[in-house]
């Protein structure tokens, strides 16, 4: 097990985490070869600063007209209606450019989150299957939305608030430093330093405490889904108040972080307020001792609260962006782990497209384990010809449906080579390899649409007349047009609503679109009873005319009309021959043969 970080360790690493996820996200704001972006960025920080010039200037005209009115000075220029006038102008304009500033950004964000959207979804779909299937689908689903959400964050705020505020405070720091004297500033800095200094390591406490609720929330976010997809299972073993209970346990670890994340805001919040509200009250007691003392007029008495109120804003605010910040940090840290994730399995670079020219499939002495200390092929070696339909039979683990796995290259072979027409399948590109490829699995996942869209989903573009050519091959037609709805009816998360046997017609047709030189038939009808086992059995012979066919199989009356059968255990090729050779051989596969009729028979 790896050493315990220590709090100061980990700390570090977030740092450099958070360096990193800065460093990525930059590409996003000032893209190479993008210009309107980077003009959208430039025009963006130049409503900023207009608008923070017109800020600082407001005040200046609040004290004029304050002074105006109590007639502590000559009326030279625009009379005290003019200056509040004016005054709210200057509010007016701050306002419009920040709105400005707004509106050109928008485009740029958006399309920022859409890129880095589409980065993150298309990289998981990359992903080898060994991740996919440790991944947990809940968990990885809120760390991408928590991750894009970070991202639009980062960039509004780190752009157009950190930066914009130091620009504030120094031009207010100025401004007291020349108009009144050194103490106004001393005081405005050391506020400032402390508000910082404390809203800096609380925050940093408190993103422990927001992490851990985040652990929390992805955890029972993850419990919840998983319950959902297995409903069936469920109701099977009456386990709903169990499945509540589950969820409410972790929905109450959740809860206890959720409070401690809250409690301690509360803390944070009131000392800022306290640092805040202090500053304040000693910058106006000094101003009102100058009034008294008659160096100061009213008008600057107002101008200094007006000041500390308008450094008080952006300062609460900083707490409250620096949280988020921090927060974000974290949650995309996340995401770009993800986006960091190595592949597996990966295209060579220059590898070109596979060429089939026949569909000779060839496994030469295949070593493979999908773990190191459990080997699962040892030394496999099957050769099918061009149009040949072989079966693969054995016991479970014996792996059968590993071979099926390492054609798709899901994973790569330890030792050995898999080639399709003399190509080793790792040479060539992972598309052009799946393209050649029709799988039929033992249970076909459809997507919640139409029957119309899972069967169009074999071939992009497809044509309606393809789409019932295709229905009627796989012997669906005549069902699908049977129901109200017809190719447009709704088959339900995952295809619930639709039997075993028409799933599996589903799934067919959907390969027969796909039209593939090679099909992979992974115990296709396993999970079916014995009457639909032997209309889909017909549809796959359809589907294997003209093809070459591998179909991995567990009932052996299935492949009894294989061109030959390749016998599997303990991850070696046993026996090899037609169904009658195999019988009269009295080995493994008559044994598995002879057992099964005993099975069906009784």
């Amino acid at each position: 097990m790896p050493p315990e970080l220590s709090d100061e360790d980990i700390a570090r690493q977030e740092r450099r985490s958070g360096w990193r996820t800065v460093r990525r996200v930059g590409p996003y704001l000032w893209p190479d070869g993008v210009a309107w972006v980077k003009r959208r960025v430039v025009i963006a920080l130049c409503f900023l600063v207009l608008a923070k010039l017109v800020a600082v200037f407001t005040p200046l005209l609040y004290k004029q007209a304050v002074d105006s009115l109590s007639g502590e000075v000559s009326d030279l220029t625009l009379g005290a209606v003019g200056l509040t006038l004016a005054y709210g102008l200057s509010r007016l304009m701050t306002v419009g450019f920040q709105q400005l500033r707004d509106a050109v950004f928008a485009r740029v964000a958006q399309r920022a989150l859409r890129t880095l959207a589409l980065e993150t979804f298309t990289h998981i779909h990359r992903l080898s299957m060994r991740y996919h299937i440790t991944r947990k689908t809940g968990g990885l689903s809120r760390i991408i939305e928590r991750g894009v959400k970070g991202v639009e964050f980062l960039l509004r705020f780190l752009l157009f608030s950190i930066g914009p505020l130091v620009l504030e405070l120094l031009l207010i720091a100025a401004v007291l430093f020349f108009l009144f004297d050194v103490w106004y500033l001393a005081v405005v800095v050391g506020v400032i330093s402390l508000y910082v200094l404390f809203t800096f390591k609380v925050t940093e406490w408190r993103v422990k405490l927001r992490r851990e609720m985040n652990r929390q929330d992805t955890d029972a976010n993850q419990k919840a889904i998983d319950s959902l997809l297995n409903f069936e299972t469920v109701k099977y073993f009456g386990a709903e108040s169990r499945e509540a209970a589950r969820y409410d346990v972790a929905m109450k670890a959740y809860e206890a972080a959720a409070i401690r994340t809250s409690t301690s805001l509360a803390g944070l919040n009131f000392g800022q307020s306290l640092i805040i509200t202090s500053g304040l009250v000693a910058v106006m007691v000094m101003a009102a001792l100058g009034v008294e003392r008659g160096d100061l007029t009213v008008g600057d008495f107002v101008m200094v609260n007006a000041y500390m109120i308008q450094i008080t804003m952006p300062l609460n605010f900083l707490g409250t962006v620096y949280r988020e910040i921090r927060q974000s940090l974290v949650d995309m840290g996340e995401m770009f782990d993800l986006l960091e994730q190595p592949r597996d399995v990966d295209d060579k670079p220059g590898a070109p497209d596979l060429t089939v020219k026949g569909g000779a499939v060839s496994f030469r002495d295949i070593g493979f384990g999908y773990e190191a200390e459990r080997p699962i092929l040892n030394g496999v070696s099957i050769d099918v010809a061009a149009g040949e339909s072989v079966a693969l039979v054995g016991p479970s683990g014996s792996g059968k449906s590993t071979i099926g796995r390492l054609l798709f290259r899901f994973y790569d072979v330890e030792s050995g080579a898999v080639r399709i027409d003399g190509q080793d399948v790792r040479d060539v590109t992972q598309d052009s390899l799946h393209a050649a490829i029709g799988v039929v699995p033992q249970d076909t996942v459809l997507f919640n649409d139409t029957i119309r869209y899972n069967i169009a989903y074999g071939r992009e573009g497809a044509s309606e007349e393809q789409i019932i050519a295709a229905a009627k091959s796989a012997q669906i037609h005549d069902f699908i047009t049977a129901l109200p709805d017809g190719y447009d009816t709704q088959v339900g998360e995952r295809g619930l609503k639709l039997s075993g046997g028409e799933k599996q017609r589903v799934g067919i047709a959907r390969t027969l679109l796909k039209d593939p030189p090679i099909l992979l038939l992974d115990e296709a009808t396993s999970a079916l009873d014995t009457e639909t086992e032997a209309s889909i059995q017909e549809a796959l012979k359809r589907a294997g005319e003209g093809r070459t066919v591998i179909t991995i199989a567990h009932r052996l009356s299935t492949i009894a009309d294989a061109d030959r059968i390749v016998v599997l255990q303990d991850g070696h090729v046993i026996e090899e021959g037609t169904h009658d050779a195999l019988l009269a051989e009295g080995g493994k596969y008559a044994a598995l043969w002879h057992r099964q009729q005993v099975e069906e028979e009784g």
